[in-house]
């Protein structure tokens, strides 16, 4: 007997692939003993605060939330 599953994806913008390419590096190394700085995350159309998951525009430097700010 065969099983066959299928995944199915949601379409996905652009500049997804390259989000999700950056946090597979930042789990590889992270998982390898380096140190990752945080950074936001993306969740549809809205920055997420790695610290508290916030959700912010785009446009935004720090989390309203927790007061996290990226390190540049």
């Amino acid at each position: 007997m065969v099983l066959c599953h299928s995944i199915t994806r949601m379409a996905s913008s652009p500049d997804e692939p390259s989000v999700l390419a950056d946090d597979l590096i930042d789990d590889f190394l992270a998982s390898r003993g380096h140190d990752v700085p945080a950074a936001w995350g993306r969740s549809y159309n809205k920055k997420q605060c790695p610290e508290c998951g916030g959700l912010h525009d785009l446009g935004a430097s720090s989390c309203t939330v927790c007061g996290w700010l990226p390190a540049d």
